[in-house]
């Protein structure tokens, strides 16, 4: 029977232990340095308490340490590993192999031998910033000792699956949910070019959400300023069967800076679709995590951040993948605007409003705009003040439903992990046990003169403040024996305790990383033309590679430009000529522009864009000059 894991982000602990709450397989979670969103820190502390709460229902938490690394942080780099080691965590992504050398070279004393309860050995697992699209290069991965791949966002289930079908023994965790890089990860460099913060580093200024003219070699502009790299949202919340089918079996939904109603909705949305899948298909999947959530609302993914959804390449190459008019959220369709009065409108259809609510349209001129309702009667709607650009017949979407972030921002779900308990005689007293773990207490075998079951239920079922509910007490039918209410109470704190202390320990089955002399570089056509595709930005990773020195792009090296001046900035399957209908191989029009293309910031600085039809990918240059 194969597991499956709902992975879900933590911004901070809150958000841990939300995500945990409303159903949450594990959680991954950045330290204080060298996680890939430095405004997402958290302290190890915070990840230990984090930890010790997730492995109450056998919950896992997976760190990120998946920034390219300099020199002189490696010091700083071996203390955190260790100190997460001892933290308890259960797996470290990774995106720099100096990491790898140092967990696998034995540098971290928690990681090299397994320590008391409190330390872990984590497992090892490749960060999608590792570039995961290959069979070779998972393949790679595997027999460096990750137990874990990342795979690219990009990746169509045919994809997924002939991975799967290749390096069986290999986990592949997808993600399902959230915002999408228009680049490959780990190999975007426009936010290192344009501005000196690495998306690397964990610093990425979102290049890829500002606007762009669009140039042909003769200077003609066939578009103007718009956000021709925003993508959508991805929302895979229908296709979780397919994705398990093709041997995913790590679900990940992105949202490091995301709140705690993000992560709520999204996470209770996503965890009752997988229970429905193992409901369907009882004896081939599982949760991996124990434990069942009562909701207090009913989860609606569209009521949470987006920027409109899109399945992406699931089912290979298809349209309007993209936003062009805003890389800001929409939200959900709520009507169309009808009569419009100088203070107020009314909107034809049928959703129900709120004081508070924050709407938003696409007005003439492509832009977004929003405002918020000061009052709401029916479905005449008082803004606070009346949108200037607003007019009949225009879409209205809700980005911000007052109601919905009411009902999230009280305890909106409990969980907890149902247990039957079978109560029975021993020489000396009494044993109480559930899901094969036995507490005992000393106690005399005395016969009761009135029938003592319902006492006995009722005391050993109060389970409130702990993560289990009792789903029934079994006792021999002629069990009739009387026994202080307190010895009860004392029997049932002692099975609670050792439960607990089971869950936790069997949440951190990891197994010692393995070694092996597999250094070599993985295959990839454009590593001499580019060495800083692999990232190397310390001597470690540079002896690991096999090269002189580190090679990294935010290190300014020479080497990442080309004859021509050029440096290849982005790497992406979203391509703007399929987008505009001239993809020929896809049935397209014939082109009508001259080539070469580019993008133009509103600063002037342009980038050529090359069509790479061979590998059905668009590649952004930057020149040396921009």
């Amino acid at each position: 029977m194969r597991q499956l894991e709902l992975l879900a982000p933590a911004k901070n602990l809150e958000c841990g232990i939300a995500a945990i709450d409303h159903g949450a397989d594990a959680v991954y979670i950045g330290a204080q340095k060298f996680g890939a969103r430095v405004a997402a820190g958290n302290s190890v502390d915070d990840i230990r308490q984090l930890c010790q709460y997730a492995h109450q229902f056998a919950a896992k938490v997976y760190v990120t340490v998946n920034t390219i690394i300099y020199d002189d942080e490696l010091e700083a780099t071996r203390q955190l590993l260790d100190e997460l080691s001892a933290a308890g965590v259960d797996a470290i992504l990774v995106q720099d192999m100096a990491v790898l050398k140092m967990l696998r070279n034995g540098d971290c004393p928690h990681v090299s031998s397994v320590a008391d309860y409190r330390g872990t050995v984590p497992q090892l697992h490749a960060s999608t910033q590792t570039d995961n699209r290959t069979v070779e290069k998972v393949r790679w991965l595997a027999g460096l000792g990750f137990k874990r791949v990342v795979l690219a966002r990009e990746l169509s289930v045919e994809e997924i699956a002939e991975i799967h079908a290749q390096v069986p023994d290999v986990e592949l965790e997808v993600f399902v949910h959230g915002a999408l890089c228009v680049s490959y990860s780990g190999q975007c460099y426009a936010s290192q070019h344009c501005f000196g913060r690495s998306a690397n580093r964990g610093a990425c200024a979102q290049v890829c959400r500002m606007k762009f003219d669009l140039l042909d070699a003769d200077g003609r502009e066939l578009e103007h300023q718009r956000y021709l790299l925003s993508l959508k949202d991805l929302n895979q919340s229908a296709h979780l069967e397919e994705l398990a089918e093709a041997g995913a079996v790590s679900f990940k939904i992105e949202g490091r800076l995301k709140d705690a109603s993000y992560v709520k909705n999204v996470v209770a949305a996503y965890s009752q679709r997988l229970d429905s899948i193992i409901a369907k298909h009882p004896d081939k999947y599982c949760r991996a995590s124990k434990g069942h959530c009562t909701y207090t609302f009913t989860p609606n993914l569209k009521k949470t951040f987006n920027r409109g959804f899109t399945t992406y390449f699931l089912h290979g190459r298809q349209p309007d993948i993209f936003s062009p008019d805003t890389p800001k959220a929409m939200g959900e369709f709520v009507g169309t605007v009808k009569e419009m009065r100088r203070d107020s409108f009314n909107v034809a259809g049928t959703a129900a409003f709120a004081n508070g609510d924050g709407l938003c349209f696409i007005n003439q001129e492509h832009d977004l705009e929003g405002f918020r309702v000061n009052r709401a009667e029916g479905n005449r709607l008082f803004p606070q003040q009346m949108p200037r650009n607003l007019r009949p017949g225009m879409a209205l979407y809700r980005n911000n439903d007052m109601e919905f972030e009411r009902l999230l921002a009280r305890q909106s779900s409990v969980r907890k992990i149902p247990v039957t308990m079978t109560l029975a005689t021993t020489p000396d007293g009494f044993s109480l046990s559930a899901e094969g773990t036995t507490a005992s207490i000393v106690c005399e075998h005395q016969q009761a003169e009135k029938p003592q079951r319902d006492n006995i239920i009722r005391q050993l079922s109060k389970l409130g403040g702990t993560p289990y509910e009792c789903s029934g007490v079994e006792m021999p039918a002629d069990f009739n024996y009387f026994i202080p209410s307190s010895l009860l109470a004392d029997l049932r704190r002692q099975l609670v305790a050792a439960l607990e202390l089971d869950h936790r320990d069997g949440s951190n089955d990891h197994s010692r990383l393995a070694t092996t002399d597999q250094e070599n570089r993985p295959h990839d056509p454009l590593t001499s033309e580019y060495p800083y595709l692999y990232n190397i930005a310390n001597h470690l990773a540079a002896d690991f590679y096999g090269v002189k020195e580190p090679t990294a792009f935010e290190l300014n090296t020479p080497s990442l430009w080309r004859g021509k001046g050029e440096a290849l900035l982005m790497q992406c399957r979203h391509c703007l000529q399929y987008a505009m209908g001239y993809c020929v191989k896809h049935g397209g029009k014939k082109p009508t522009y001259k080539y070469p293309l580019f993008l133009r910031l509103g600063d002037g600085r342009r980038f050529r864009l090359e069509f790479d039809c061979k590998h059905c990918q668009m590649n952004v240059y930057a020149m040396h000059n921009s």
